[in-house]
């Protein structure tokens, strides 16, 4: 139970820090972080938990990555739901926090997004179902080569949640306008389960698509890793 309550742990200061930058500090008067900010916000929520807690869990944080390592040979499948499940519970409960702090300020309005990934109205920038598609296969799919590659027995030792974070920020930079950036089906149900209506109903789009993207990542690393085997 010590791994769940972790990744519950985990996945809560994810959703609290990253989300919680684009809600209360993202375009505050004057002195807003922006969507750079935001995008390291996300990064460095993996980046602290992974040194916290990357040796007791591995620091998933998201229910793709967990399949994404259980595709490629890292990770067992009798712990894929348990992990999925503490995954989600400890984003909906840190939604749940966010909720309340946004909440007290005058003039909130959850229906405006609340961090909700989208497409088509909803994206950021108008764009596609087509383009959120593959926006997040493709970004998910990288962001699984880089954590497969920077935890190699191979790669030089201690870096990788310096990788993993920076890759993290790099794919909000890129994608932040497109679908206001999912990669991660917990960080997206997190928050839209607050907002409901459009925001549940394009949720199976992050799912979907970040769990495909991370299997292909998988099985892209698991063949370019045997090349040198």
């Amino acid at each position: 139970m010590k791994i769940y309550l972790t990744e519950f742990l985990g996945t809560f200061w994810l959703v609290l820090g990253g989300c919680g930058s684009a809600v209360l500090a993202a375009a505050f008067p004057d002195v807003g972080i922006g969507l750079l900010g935001v995008s390291l916000a996300f990064g460095l929520t993996v980046l602290t938990m992974a040194y916290a807690i990357g040796h007791i869990s591995g620091c998933h944080l998201n229910p793709a990555v967990s399949v994404g390592l259980w595709v490629g040979g890292r990770f067992p499948a009798n712990q894929l739901l348990p992990y999925i499940v503490a995954q989600v519970f400890g984003a909906v409960v840190s939604g749940g926090v966010l909720y309340l702090i946004a909440s007290g300020k005058a003039g909130f309005d959850v229906s405006a997004g609340f961090a909700s990934n989208g497409y088509g109205t909803h994206s950021p920038g108008g764009y596609s179902l087509l383009a959120a598609l593959v926006t997040e296969v493709v970004m998910t799919m990288m962001f699984l080569l880089v954590i497969l590659g920077a935890t190699d027995k191979r790669a030089p030792q201690g870096m990788a949640p310096v990788a993993i974070g920076l890759c993290l920020t790099l794919i909000h930079l890129i994608s932040i306008p497109v679908t206001n950036t999912s990669v991660n089906p917990a960080r997206s149900t997190g928050v839209a389960v607050f907002v409901g209506d459009w925001a549940v109903a394009q949720l199976w789009l992050f799912w979907l698509a970040p769990i495909v993207g991370a299997a292909l990542g998988a099985v892209i690393y698991r063949f370019i890793s045997s090349v040198d085997n």
